[in-house]
Formats: C-alpha cells, sequence, structure tokens
C-alpha cells in the first residue's frame, strides 16, 4: 500500500467510532480467535465461552493469532454492530491468558488501539495501614 504524504493512506484523517466508549462496558477476549467467523459466531463466544450477554450493550474485543486483526461486537437496539481493524504494519497488544484480562475503560481501548501496552503497566495499589 503506497503512503501518503503525511502518514495517511486516503482522505479521510483520524478515526470515527459509532460506539460511544464512555458509556459501554468493554471486554476482551484472551488469546487468539478465528476471526474468519462474523457477528452469529462471535456472539456464541461471548455467551458460551465469556459467559458475558452479548445482547447486553457491551462491546466485546477479539484478536487473532498474528495480533494483526481486530474484531468488535456490540449490541445496539435491533441488531449486532461488527467492526474490524487490521494493521497493515505492527500488532496490537493483547493478553495471552485470562489472568491479564479485565474490563476495559474508554480510555484503556484507546491505548490499544494506539499500540500501548498497558497490560505489563505496573497495577495500583490499596492498602489500609502503614504497619
Amino acid at each position: 500500500m503506497e503512503r501518503m504524504p503525511g502518514g495517511h493512506h486516503g482522505r479521510v484523517k483520524g478515526s470515527a467510532m459509532i460506539v460511544d466508549v464512555s458509556n459501554v462496558r468493554i471486554f476482551i477476549r484472551p488469546g487468539y480467535t478465528d476471526l474468519r467467523k462474523g457477528a452469529n459466531g462471535l456472539t456464541v463466544i461471548v455467551q458460551e465461552e465469556m459467559r458475558q450477554d452479548p445482547f447486553s450493550g457491551s462491546v466485546y474485543l477479539f484478536c487473532n493469532r498474528e495480533r494483526k486483526l481486530l474484531k468488535a461486537v456490540y449490541w445496539e437496539r435491533n441488531g449486532f454492530w461488527l467492526s474490524q481493524k487490521r494493521l497493515e504494519e505492527e500488532k496490537y497488544p493483547w493478553p495471552g491468558t485470562a489472568e491479564a484480562v479485565r474490563e476495559l475503560s474508554g480510555e484503556e481501548l484507546k491505548m490499544l488501539l494506539a499500540g500501548i501496552d498497558f497490560f505489563k503497566a505496573h497495577k495500583q495499589l490499596y492498602y489500609k495501614k502503614v504497619s
């Protein structure tokens, strides 16, 4: 793919999200997923393997083995949204095990899409006493 001046590949600058990530819960499936699956196959994974309700209005994220393709599925009123992003270069930071997973905030989703590996960030500690 030929690069455009300024790093853009076409006329669209920036990115737009249809889902307001500040108002939804975001969950990821650790490890890799066969992303030949569409909305039906991914929602079965949400329900049966992730033990979540695909109709809850939450966003569910999946990544392929090469960590270059990301898909998101989301229920909105009368149907599922299915969106994907494929990286031309680089890879997504992605947890390999369930222990590394937690619900993501909107800010963490933005970092994930930017390639920032917050999964390895220091965790916040909570204490009640100093002695």
